[in-house]
């Protein structure tokens, strides 16, 4: 062995996964991440992720767990939560008692909800006023083509499902900013204040009606339309959901078209490679989970969160499906026993801003998933930090399964950082670790990801249903 042979072996080496990968293995790649960008296009909210979600389960032979009195091995079941929250479940030949092989993902992302009484006019224009969703730079959010989606309730009670803004026939909808010549008091403000929160308010409508003893015609004329069309009245935005979000589909990137861009990666990369990594596991031995999750970007609160109930209730329901009985004990050794994957994305390191990252320990796109052991910020504040016995074997059994991925963190040890839902999984006494798809231009309206990434992340996830 020669010296350069000694240290390639000795030494730590990131793999580009284009150069490792066989054309089959590329040709598999693009077919994952067609997929996924269809994916992308029809789910833009929580409720649309998990629509998509049950037909895919659906497809694959999953059946409503509600449905069933018990359970063997080979089933596949899954639990709904109020719509914005999903566990699909293959049950294993093993006891469920010795383990759950668990993959978590959130399905929300960053973007701009509609206030409770949003509609006003001002200068012949009709607006609707927002209150923005999770970390957002919030001077790029104006002048890009949004689209509004979510649900309502008309007059009648009825539940009105809205989607404008996606179809190349739809109106778009759009947060003005000001002209550069007449910004100069704008531009000498710090970014975080450039643009304020009160000011994203998006431009709905500017034709008035004709209209006696009416003095908002403008707003009337919005009003009328959407009563005509949705059966809706200004009162019925108080218990809506309404979302507003970029307007433009996923895109492939790039001249060779390595690359996606698109709004929500942030993290519907992991949730859809999860959600595949499950469809495709083959009869495990132990139990496999996935669950997809809403509130991760606004601290996993709420009954459809991370730090909700829901998963230890189903958990229980499927040990007592599949063994008759669930104890206290056996819940209790089930989640000892149980490990999970922390599906959520990293940063992946930007030509442009590499001051931010630590060369030796970022994630790069293309080098294939990134396993974390912690996330956290600074002093590692919010992290579960995985132990040395997980993050060995965990990389052990990605090495054994052709995986190529990268260790890495969330950027300088004092420049910032940021936490998932691991560290809330690892509160109930269960190993957990980060694994992700780098990105670059996190939480902004058109994220990127390398489909290369996108690949070992569905590789990794189905290898660890294999654990």
């Amino acid at each position: 062995m020669t010296d350069k042979e000694l240290y390639e072996s000795l030494s730590y080496g990131r793999k580009n996964v284009y150069l490792e990968i066989s054309d089959a293995e590329k040709a598999e790649m693009k077919d994952l991440c067609d997929s996924y960008r269809a994916f992308l296009d029809k789910g833009k909210t929580e409720r649309e992720c998990i629509k998509e979600a049950i037909a895919m389960a659906k497809a694959a032979g999953y059946v409503d767990l509600d449905t069933v009195d018990s359970l063997k091995p080979g089933d596949k079941v899954y639990k709904l939560n109020r719509k914005k929250n999903i566990i699909m479940a293959v049950i294993g030949t093993e006891d469920i008692r010795n383990g759950i092989n668990i993959a978590g993902a959130h399905i929300d992302s960053p973007r701009l909800d509609l206030k409770q009484n949003p509609l006003y006019e001002s200068m012949d224009m009709a607006l609707l006023k927002t209150h923005y969703y999770g970390g957002i730079k919030k001077y790029q959010w104006p002048t890009v083509p949004l689209a509004i989606h979510g649900v309502i309730y008309d007059k009648d009670g009825k539940q009105q499902e809205i989607v404008i803004g996606e179809d190349e026939n739809d109106p778009v909808f759009v947060i003005t900013d000001l002209l550069p010549h007449l910004a100069q008091d704008q531009m000498l403000k710090k970014m975080t204040e450039g643009i304020e929160g009160e000011s994203l308010n998006v431009l709905i409508g500017g034709a008035p009606i004709k209209a006696e003893d009416v003095k908002e015609k403008v707003k009337f004329s919005i009003l009328k339309m959407l009563n005509a069309r949705y059966g809706i009245t200004e009162n019925s935005f108080i218990s809506a959901e309404i979302e507003i979000v970029p307007a433009q589909k996923a895109k492939n990137v790039g001249l060779d078209e390595s690359f996606i861009g698109a709004y929500g990666h942030d993290d519907r990369v992991c949730a859809y490679t999860t959600l595949r990594g499950i469809v495709d596991a083959e009869a495990p031995k132990r139990t496999a989970m996935a669950i997809l999750v809403d509130k991760e970007e606004i601290g996993s609160m709420g009954n459809t969160g991370a730090k909700s109930a829901f998963m230890m209730m189903t958990i229980t329901e499927l040990i007592e499906k599949a063994n008759g009985t669930c104890s206290l004990t056996d819940l209790n050794k089930t989640i000892t026993e149980s490990a999970c994957m922390s599906s959520d994305v990293s940063a992946a390191a930007d030509p442009n801003y590499p001051s931010v990252l630590e060369a030796n320990n970022a994630t790069y796109a293309g080098y294939g998933v990134g396993i974390m052991k912690y996330t956290g910020a600074r002093g590692k504040s919010g992290t579960s930090d995985a132990n040395s016995e997980f993050v060995y074997e965990i990389g052990k059994l990605m090495d054994a399964d052709g995986v190529i991925w990268q260790t890495g963190e969330l950027g300088k040890v004092d420049q910032g950082g940021g936490g998932t839902i691991a560290q809330y999984v690892a509160d109930l006494n269960m190993d957990v670790i980060d694994c992700g798809v780098p990105v670059l231009s996190m939480h902004s309206p058109f994220e990127v990801v390398a489909k290369s990434d996108v690949y070992m992340a569905y590789r990794a996830y189905k290898a660890f249903y294999k654990r």
